[in-house]
C-alpha cells in the first residue's frame, strides 16, 4: 500500500497530488529505489479514483525518471545516481520557488521584501 491520500478541498487535481506525495517520498528516500508500486488499477481503487487519473500521474513520474515501468512486470522506483537525485531534487525545488515567485509578485511582494522573508526564514 502506497501512504498517498488525496485532498478534495485542495486546488490541485488528484494526479498532480499523487505525483507530487510520490516523488516527495522518493526523494526523501522513504520509496527506496527498485521498490515495486501498486498497479495503475490497484492505486486507483486504494484512492477511490479513476485508473485514467493514476494513469496520467505514473506517466507523469515516468516523464520525471522517478519510477520507470516494465511491461508485465509493473512500476518502480526509479534507481538515480547520487548526481540525478541531487539534480531531481533541485529542479522540484526550483519549480516551488518559482510558483512562489508567481505568487509573491501577484500580490505585489517586492524582490526586496522576498529576499527579507527568506533570510529570516533560513535563519529560524
Amino acid at each position: 500500500m502506497l501512504p498517498v491520500s488525496l485532498s478534495s478541498t485542495s486546488s490541485a487535481p488528484y494526479y498532480q497530488q499523487i505525483v507530487d506525495q510520490v516523488r516527495n517520498l522518493v526523494l526523501s528516500g522513504r520509496l527506496p529505489p527498485g521498490m515495486p508500486l501498486p498497479s495503475i488499477r490497484t492505486l486507483a481503487q486504494q484512492l477511490t479514483v479513476s485508473v485514467i487519473t493514476t494513469r496520467r500521474a505514473y506517466e507523469e513520474l515516468e516523464r520525471e525518471g522517478i519510477i520507470g515501468t516494465r511491461p508485465g512486470a509493473g512500476s518502480f522506483v526509479a534507481t538515480l545516481s547520487a548526481n540525478e537525485l541531487s539534480a531531481t531534487r533541485l529542479t522540484h525545488l526550483r519549480s516551488l520557488l518559482n510558483e512562489v515567485l508567481v505568487e509573491a509578485k501577484a500580490v505585489g511582494v517586492t524582490p526586496q521584501q522576498l529576499k527579507s522573508l527568506l533570510q529570516e526564514m533560513l535563519e529560524q
